[in-house]
């Protein structure tokens, strides 16, 4: 009996049925926060459509929070499951860059 070849590489992730769990450190309802809080909405709703969970930490309220993700700017997104940790800087606005980031989709390709 042969064994399926596990297929590998970036975009291969949408296809799958995991929870991803992401982490979206702010701070406060700055223009920032609130802009970052808007596109991850958007981004998940249109890529992870039920296949995820956030948590959004103001660390305003919960300072000791950012040694754990060792967060050094803000807004940040910390993609803890699946696996391997990413962190995302900036309020999520460039939609391209962060589905590359997050591995939800192959890098474009330069011509």
């Amino acid at each position: 009996m042969m064994k399926k070849k596990r297929q590998s590489g970036r975009g291969k992730r949408k296809a799958s049925g995991e929870v991803w769990k992401l982490r979206l450190y702010v701070t406060g309802n700055t223009s920032r926060s609130m802009t970052a809080i808007r596109n991850l909405k958007r981004l998940c709703n249109e890529h992870l459509r039920g296949r995820y969970k956030v948590e959004v930490v103001d660390l305003l309220k919960h300072p000791q929070m950012a040694a754990g993700d060792q967060i050094i700017a803000v807004p940040t997104l910390v993609r803890r499951l699946p696996p391997l940790l990413k962190r995302i800087i900036g309020d999520l606005s460039n939609t391209q860059q962060v589905l590359v980031l997050l591995e939800l989709c192959p890098e474009k390709v330069s011509s």
